[in-house]
């Protein structure tokens, strides 16, 4: 059952990246790139985050 869920949302998920290209035309690879940079930008700043969270808790216990 999950691997039929899983066809169907990768599925849905070619649909809506198909129906996204024909849209947006001759300006396609200028949103892709605003998107995957979006998505690179809040996957970087939540690894920073989480990093910067752990580096505290180990100063908050003595270690350096």
């Amino acid at each position: 059952m999950t691997t039929l869920l899983r066809i169907a949302g990768l599925g849905l998920a070619l649909v809506v990246a198909l129906l996204f290209a024909v849209f947006v035309g001759d300006q396609g690879p200028w949103y892709f790139a605003w998107v995957v940079g979006t998505v690179m930008i809040v996957l970087i700043s939540g690894a920073g985050a989480i990093l910067f969270d752990a580096q505290t808790d180990n100063t908050q216990e003595g270690e350096v």
